[in-house]
Protein backbone atom coordinates (compact mmCIF):
# COMPACT_ATOMS: atom_id res chain seq x y z
CA UNK A 1 0.00 0.00 0.00
CA UNK A 2 1.08 3.47 -0.92
CA UNK A 3 0.85 7.13 0.34
CA UNK A 4 -2.56 7.47 -0.70
CA UNK A 5 -4.12 5.63 1.70
CA UNK A 6 -2.48 8.07 4.59
CA UNK A 7 -3.46 11.17 5.78
CA UNK A 8 -0.39 12.40 5.80
CA UNK A 9 1.44 12.39 2.18
CA UNK A 10 5.21 11.76 3.34
CA UNK A 11 4.14 8.37 5.07
CA UNK A 12 4.13 4.40 4.08
CA UNK A 13 1.03 2.74 5.10
CA UNK A 14 1.65 0.20 7.55
CA UNK A 15 -1.45 -0.59 9.64
CA UNK A 16 -2.13 -1.62 12.88
CA UNK A 17 -4.70 -3.87 14.21
CA UNK A 18 -4.96 -2.02 17.39
CA UNK A 19 -7.70 0.75 17.04
CA UNK A 20 -11.35 1.80 17.52
CA UNK A 21 -13.92 4.55 17.22
CA UNK A 22 -13.21 8.18 18.82
CA UNK A 23 -15.58 8.72 21.18
CA UNK A 24 -18.67 11.26 21.01
CA UNK A 25 -17.45 12.38 17.61
CA UNK A 26 -14.25 13.76 18.63
CA UNK A 27 -11.81 15.37 16.51
CA UNK A 28 -8.25 15.22 17.42
CA UNK A 29 -6.79 18.75 19.00
CA UNK A 30 -4.02 17.45 21.11
CA UNK A 31 -0.47 15.89 19.29
CA UNK A 32 1.32 13.62 22.01
CA UNK A 33 5.32 12.97 21.18
CA UNK A 34 6.61 9.14 22.82
CA UNK A 35 9.51 7.24 22.23
CA UNK A 36 9.13 3.86 21.45
CA UNK A 37 11.83 2.65 24.08
CA UNK A 38 12.50 -0.64 22.61
CA UNK A 39 15.72 -1.68 21.85
CA UNK A 40 15.71 -1.48 17.78
CA UNK A 41 12.91 0.53 15.38
CA UNK A 42 12.41 -2.73 13.94
CA UNK A 43 10.99 -4.68 16.29
CA UNK A 44 9.15 -1.59 18.02
CA UNK A 45 7.13 -1.15 14.82
CA UNK A 46 6.58 -5.03 14.56
CA UNK A 47 4.91 -4.80 18.42
CA UNK A 48 2.69 -1.68 17.23
CA UNK A 49 0.86 -3.58 14.89
CA UNK A 50 0.79 -6.77 16.78
CA UNK A 51 -2.74 -7.28 17.75
CA UNK A 52 -1.42 -9.11 20.60
CA UNK A 53 0.10 -5.82 22.08
CA UNK A 54 -2.90 -3.73 22.50
CA UNK A 55 -1.21 -0.56 22.05
CA UNK A 56 -0.70 1.50 18.51
CA UNK A 57 -0.01 4.94 17.65
CA UNK A 58 -1.29 6.63 14.29
CA UNK A 59 2.11 7.48 13.05
CA UNK A 60 6.05 5.83 13.61
CA UNK A 61 8.75 8.12 13.03
CA UNK A 62 12.15 5.72 11.95
CA UNK A 63 15.40 6.84 13.23
CA UNK A 64 15.74 7.67 9.09
CA UNK A 65 13.09 10.05 9.20
CA UNK A 66 10.90 7.61 7.53
CA UNK A 67 6.79 7.98 8.16
CA UNK A 68 4.61 5.02 8.86
CA UNK A 69 1.09 5.98 9.45
CA UNK A 70 -0.71 2.75 11.45
CA UNK A 71 -4.08 4.12 12.33
CA UNK A 72 -5.94 6.58 10.16
CA UNK A 73 -6.43 9.81 11.80
CA UNK A 74 -10.12 9.61 11.82
CA UNK A 75 -9.63 6.71 14.19
CA UNK A 76 -8.92 6.28 17.66
CA UNK A 77 -5.25 4.65 18.45
CA UNK A 78 -4.25 3.18 21.63
CA UNK A 79 -1.28 4.71 22.75
CA UNK A 80 -2.15 7.22 25.58
CA UNK A 81 -3.12 5.00 27.97
CA UNK A 82 -4.38 6.04 31.45
CA UNK A 83 -3.91 9.94 30.92
CA UNK A 84 -5.60 13.87 31.89
CA UNK A 85 -4.86 17.01 30.44
CA UNK A 86 -7.49 20.21 30.83
CA UNK A 87 -9.41 17.84 32.44
CA UNK A 88 -9.75 15.40 29.67
CA UNK A 89 -9.30 11.69 30.78
CA UNK A 90 -10.15 10.06 27.26
CA UNK A 91 -6.61 11.60 25.59
CA UNK A 92 -7.24 8.79 22.94
CA UNK A 93 -10.44 9.82 22.03
CA UNK A 94 -8.90 13.56 21.48
CA UNK A 95 -5.24 13.01 20.40
CA UNK A 96 -2.92 12.04 17.49
CA UNK A 97 0.10 9.43 18.97
CA UNK A 98 3.60 9.72 17.18
CA UNK A 99 6.06 7.28 18.33
CA UNK A 100 9.40 7.83 17.63
CA UNK A 101 12.32 5.35 17.74
CA UNK A 102 14.68 5.52 20.32
CA UNK A 103 15.59 3.18 23.27
CA UNK A 104 15.30 6.16 25.36
CA UNK A 105 16.05 6.04 29.31
CA UNK A 106 15.87 1.54 29.43
CA UNK A 107 18.75 2.26 26.41
CA UNK A 108 20.98 4.88 28.03
CA UNK A 109 18.57 8.21 26.31
CA UNK A 110 20.53 8.11 22.95
CA UNK A 111 19.96 11.19 21.14
CA UNK A 112 17.48 11.80 18.62
CA UNK A 113 18.94 11.63 14.63
CA UNK A 114 19.10 15.28 12.81
CA UNK A 115 16.55 13.55 10.32
CA UNK A 116 14.47 12.01 11.96
CA UNK A 117 13.63 15.50 14.37
CA UNK A 118 13.42 17.30 10.47
CA UNK A 119 10.58 14.40 10.01
CA UNK A 120 8.70 15.00 13.64
CA UNK A 121 8.93 18.49 12.89
CA UNK A 122 6.99 18.06 8.83
CA UNK A 123 5.09 15.91 10.16
CA UNK A 124 3.67 17.70 13.41
CA UNK A 125 3.15 20.66 10.99
CA UNK A 126 1.17 18.78 8.90
CA UNK A 127 -1.38 17.86 11.08
CA UNK A 128 -1.07 20.98 13.25
CA UNK A 129 -2.36 22.70 9.93
CA UNK A 130 -5.07 20.25 9.00
CA UNK A 131 -6.50 20.10 12.54
CA UNK A 132 -6.60 23.36 13.79
CA UNK A 133 -4.03 22.04 17.06
CA UNK A 134 -2.85 24.97 18.98
CA UNK A 135 1.12 25.00 19.61
CA UNK A 136 0.51 24.46 23.39
CA UNK A 137 -1.41 21.21 22.83
CA UNK A 138 1.91 19.77 21.53
CA UNK A 139 2.40 17.59 24.24
CA UNK A 140 4.80 14.65 25.82
CA UNK A 141 3.94 11.50 27.11
CA UNK A 142 4.94 12.35 30.48
CA UNK A 143 2.93 15.55 30.40
CA UNK A 144 -0.32 13.59 30.27
CA UNK A 145 0.63 10.89 32.56
CA UNK A 146 3.46 11.82 35.14
CA UNK A 147 5.12 9.45 37.33
CA UNK A 148 3.60 6.84 34.94
CA UNK A 149 5.41 7.91 31.89
CA UNK A 150 9.08 9.90 31.35
CA UNK A 151 8.96 9.86 27.45
CA UNK A 152 10.32 11.44 24.88
CA UNK A 153 12.45 12.29 27.87
CA UNK A 154 14.40 15.48 29.05
CA UNK A 155 17.05 14.74 25.81
CA UNK A 156 13.80 15.36 23.48
CA UNK A 157 14.69 18.79 21.13
CA UNK A 158 11.55 20.57 22.41
CA UNK A 159 13.23 24.05 21.48
CA UNK A 160 14.35 23.08 18.13
CA UNK A 161 10.71 22.54 17.29
CA UNK A 162 9.51 25.86 18.45
CA UNK A 163 12.11 27.26 16.69
CA UNK A 164 10.57 24.95 13.55
CA UNK A 165 6.76 26.58 14.33
CA UNK A 166 5.77 23.57 16.39
CA UNK A 167 4.90 23.63 20.59
CA UNK A 168 4.77 25.96 22.92
CA UNK A 169 7.98 27.37 24.65
CA UNK A 170 9.86 29.49 26.54
CA UNK A 171 13.76 30.03 27.24
CA UNK A 172 14.21 28.20 30.85
CA UNK A 173 15.35 30.39 33.61
CA UNK A 174 19.01 29.61 34.65
CA UNK A 175 18.88 27.21 37.54
CA UNK A 176 20.29 29.13 40.48
CA UNK A 177 19.55 29.58 43.80
CA UNK A 178 17.00 30.84 46.21
CA UNK A 179 13.57 29.70 47.53
CA UNK A 180 12.37 25.94 46.52
CA UNK A 181 9.48 23.42 47.28
CA UNK A 182 9.95 19.96 47.89
CA UNK A 183 7.72 16.87 48.60
CA UNK A 184 6.98 17.01 52.59
CA UNK A 185 6.24 21.01 52.00
CA UNK A 186 2.86 22.63 52.66
CA UNK A 187 0.84 25.78 52.77
CA UNK A 188 -0.24 28.38 50.27
CA UNK A 189 2.76 28.67 48.09
CA UNK A 190 2.44 24.76 47.71
CA UNK A 191 -1.34 25.62 46.47
CA UNK A 192 -0.07 28.27 44.22
CA UNK A 193 2.20 25.90 42.17
CA UNK A 194 -0.23 23.15 41.70
CA UNK A 195 -3.01 25.76 40.85
CA UNK A 196 -0.38 27.19 37.88
CA UNK A 197 0.45 23.30 36.91
CA UNK A 198 -3.32 23.04 36.53
CA UNK A 199 -3.83 26.12 34.54
CA UNK A 200 -1.07 25.09 32.35
CA UNK A 201 -2.97 21.73 31.71
CA UNK A 202 -1.43 19.27 34.12
CA UNK A 203 -3.90 16.57 36.44
CA UNK A 204 -3.25 17.85 39.79
CA UNK A 205 -5.24 18.19 42.54
CA UNK A 206 -5.12 22.03 44.61
CA UNK A 207 -3.96 20.49 48.22
CA UNK A 208 -1.63 22.49 49.36
CA UNK A 209 0.39 19.47 50.07
CA UNK A 210 3.70 18.73 48.09
CA UNK A 211 3.14 15.22 48.22
CA UNK A 212 4.39 12.43 45.48
CA UNK A 213 2.19 13.44 42.53
CA UNK A 214 3.26 17.15 42.35
CA UNK A 215 6.64 15.97 42.87
CA UNK A 216 6.10 13.59 39.88
CA UNK A 217 4.52 16.37 38.07
CA UNK A 218 7.18 19.07 38.42
CA UNK A 219 9.46 16.67 37.29
CA UNK A 220 7.56 15.92 33.98
CA UNK A 221 7.20 19.77 33.35
CA UNK A 222 10.86 20.49 34.11
CA UNK A 223 11.02 16.75 31.62
CA UNK A 224 9.80 18.99 28.69
CA UNK A 225 10.58 22.78 29.59
CA UNK A 226 13.32 23.03 32.10
CA UNK A 227 15.55 19.79 30.65
CA UNK A 228 19.22 20.87 32.31
CA UNK A 229 17.90 19.13 36.22
CA UNK A 230 14.90 17.21 35.78
CA UNK A 231 14.94 16.63 39.68
CA UNK A 232 11.05 17.17 41.29
CA UNK A 233 12.12 20.25 43.30
CA UNK A 234 10.21 23.59 42.41
CA UNK A 235 12.71 25.91 42.39
CA UNK A 236 12.97 29.83 41.04
CA UNK A 237 13.90 28.51 37.89
CA UNK A 238 10.70 25.68 37.33
CA UNK A 239 8.77 28.78 38.61
CA UNK A 240 9.74 31.43 36.89
CA UNK A 241 9.65 29.23 33.71
CA UNK A 242 6.23 28.08 34.34
CA UNK A 243 5.15 31.50 34.80
CA UNK A 244 6.22 32.71 31.48
CA UNK A 245 4.71 29.90 29.48
CA UNK A 246 1.31 30.45 31.45
CA UNK A 247 1.64 34.35 30.17
CA UNK A 248 2.64 33.39 26.85
CA UNK A 249 -0.89 31.57 26.51
CA UNK A 250 -3.47 33.03 24.35
CA UNK A 251 -6.07 33.27 27.51
CA UNK A 252 -3.64 34.94 29.16
CA UNK A 253 -3.48 38.07 26.95
CA UNK A 254 -0.17 36.41 25.00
Amino acid sequence: MTSKYCDYAGARFMPSPNFGDRADGRVPDIIVLHYTGMATPKSALEWLCREESQVSSHYFVDEDGRVDQLVPEALRAWHAGKSVWKGETDINSSSIGIEIANAGHPGGLPDFPEKQIAAVVELCRDCGERWSIAPERVLAHSDIAPIRKVDPGEKFPWHRLHQEGVGHWVEPAPIGGGRFFQRGDRGQPVEAIQSMLSLYGYGIEVTGDFCERTEGTVAAFQRHFRQQRVDGIADISTLDTLHRLLQALPQFGA
